[in-house]
């Protein structure tokens, strides 16, 4: 998924510290829930989930004509609808069909009486939705709501196939068996296109037994045509839905073998949620052996959300492959220390020592931020009073270890006069600025009066007068005053 890698890749950029640029404080507490929000999204895929909502999310239009006959009739049926009072509501758009045939409003109240009747989820109801839509379809096939009625439909047979209605099981499997391409005006079926009767039926599987849907689902899985691309992806989802004995091998035959790489990627991402020994040695498989880098950071991805010793070895193994593309190299570290965090901890702390890459430095300490505590912060402190460290990974090792609780500003204040390197301390006076304890500011102030280097002073004027406390104030019109 593309915005699985967009999103990583936002909390990673406002995570960086320019070179030389000031930049705004990012809190830890900021981070972690951006953190959190991305592991929420990351876990719903990437599937077409209007044609599944449609009804749900349905809600009948104001009013447009109030010399229309029917107009206060409708007005009071929407109402009605909108309060949820759905069997008084069907009521009333069926007397506006039957009291004013001419209406405006008539060919639309057949669809929001039978969306009524849908909700109100009572079989006889259901039935009687469907026999209204029948009739819209027939007698007013030109009305603004037949698309959503397509839909509608769809969602009324599965109701009633799942209750046991035969008719309405024939009409799902005869539209999802279907193997036309073609369609009543031409050209190939659109996934987002719920108007089409095959779409429509795939959704509506979701609602009936498995072992009526699964078989179905097979059978749109094999076809190969172009215009079968839309029917797999949907099919992918609805059944990684359905638990069944044959779900997972479904699931890695698709992963293998779709040509489709969306097909392919939602397939990996159901795999984590199997989490099955197999599932986890094929999501190993993808990684070490397809070509394909947006699908290898998928199974990273999976694998992460498998919680289990193999998959997390996996995830390492993964961290160190050197021909692997760096970014599921960066992923694995960021997804490792969002689990089993004592012994990730230190299998991170070892990994950066072993890196080459300075991205994957970078993610590294970002990582072992991320996870917290004494072990963690006191890492970061001793990489930046590391001299022969690479400077801007000393920069953001200090940078993170500002941000956290666990570090105290007497130690980060003792350090500065032990850092011999102008860009260091340029960094310290930038971490003291984003620090709230009097004595951060204390040692700005000292910073400005005393330091040797101008442009040092400078930046700690700087950050002073970014400050709301009364010292800062005093401070700055004593400087003015001289």
């Amino acid at each position: 998924m593309v915005f699985l890698h967009l999103l990583f890749r936002a909390v990673a950029t406002f995570t960086q510290v320019p070179a030389t640029a000031p930049v705004p404080p990012v809190p830890l507490a900021r981070v972690a829930h951006a953190v959190a929000r991305l592991r929420a999204v990351a876990a719903v895929p990437a599937v077409t989930a209007r044609a599944e909502a449609a009804p749900e999310l349905a809600r009948a239009p104001a009013g447009w004509n109030a010399d229309d006959p029917g107009d206060s009739l409708y007005r009071a049926a929407r109402s009605l609808l909108n309060r949820g009072r759905y069997n008084e509501a069907a009521a009333a758009f069926a007397d506006l069909a039957k009291r004013y045939p001419k209406s405006d409003y008539t060919p639309d109240s057949y669809y929001w009486q039978a969306f009524s009747l849908y909700k109100t989820a009572e079989p006889s109801k259901l039935k009687q939705a469907r026999s209204v839509l029948d009739y819209q379809r027939t007698h007013y096939a030109d009305a603004a709501t037949r698309g959503d009625g397509e839909s509608l439909y769809a969602q009324v047979q599965g109701a009633l196939a799942q209750q046991g209605d035969p008719d309405a099981r024939a009409w799902i499997d005869r539209h999802a068996r279907s193997v036309d391409t073609s369609r009543t005006q031409g050209g190939c079926a659109n996934g987002n296109d719920d108007d089409d009767p095959r779409i429509a039926a795939l959704n509506a599987l979701l609602q009936m037994d498995a072992d009526r849907a699964v078989p179905v689902l097979k059978k749109v899985l094999e076809r190969r045509d172009t215009c079968s691309v839309s029917l797999r992806r949907k099919a992918i989802f609805i059944i990684s839905q359905q638990h069944t004995p044959e779900t997972e091998d479904i699931l890695l035959g698709a992963a293998r073998n779709d040509p489709d790489e969306e097909v392919r990627e939602q397939a990996v991402f159901w795999l984590s949620q199997v989490g099955s020994a197999k599932a986890t040695s094929a999501l190993d498989s993808i990684l070490l052996n397809s070509s394909n880098p947006d699908l290898q950071k998928k199974a990273v991805f999976a694998l992460s959300q498998i919680n289990s010793p193999q998959a997390a070895q996996m995830l390492r193994d993964e961290a160190e492959r050197a021909n692997a593309p760096v970014e599921a190299r960066a992923d694995a570290i960021f997804w490792l220390s969002q689990q089993g965090r004592g012994a990730n901890a230190d299998y991170l702390r070892t990994l950066y020592g072993r890196l080459t890459d300075n991205d994957l430095k970078d993610k590294t300490i970002f990582a072992i931020s991320q996870i917290g505590g004494a072990d963690n912060v006191n890492w970061l402190m001793d990489l930046a009073a590391n001299g022969q460290e690479d400077v801007d990974m000393r920069k953001k090792a200090l940078f993170w270890a500002g941000q956290s609780n666990d570090v105290s500003l007497e130690r980060l204040t003792g350090l500065y006069d032990r850092m011999k390197d102008r860009d260091m301390r340029e960094q310290m006076i930038f971490v003291y600025s984003q620090r709230h304890e009097g004595a951060a500011l204390d040692k700005l102030i000292d910073i400005a009066k005393h330091d040797t280097d101008p442009e040092l002073r400078k930046k700690a004027i700087f950050w002073i007068g970014q400050s709301h406390d009364p010292k800062a104030v005093q401070y700055l019109q004593e400087v003015i005053s001289q």
